[in-house]
């Protein structure tokens, strides 16, 4: 079954998350990932408001979960710790 990483995020250094952005989308591409849906209008209706969302689907739930435990992605994230509040899950599609 395909999945989706959803983020929520709050970004709190924009030079130090934009070297995040540059390394996560090779690192997510390599897993199969493609954004569908990064940084658009949205509209909050419930829980914590983020002003950048991101979603990306994955051939798998174990895709998606081996993109987020790989070194690459890894050393992406290391620009985002710090840079960033950030929520993300990742949920099997049904279908």
């Amino acid at each position: 079954m395909p999945a989706l990483w959803i983020a929520h995020v709050t970004v709190t250094d924009a030079d130090a998350y934009g070297k995040y952005a540059e390394l996560a989308g090779p690192a997510i591409a390599k897993h199969g990932g493609e954004f569908i849906a990064r940084g658009g209008r949205y509209v909050q209706l419930e829980g914590n408001d983020r002003a950048r969302n991101v979603v990306a689907r994955f051939p798998s739930l174990e895709d998606a979960e081996a993109c987020y435990n790989s070194p690459e992605y890894q050393a992406a994230l290391d620009h985002a710790r710090g840079a960033s509040e950030r929520d993300l899950v990742i949920v099997e599609t049904t279908a």
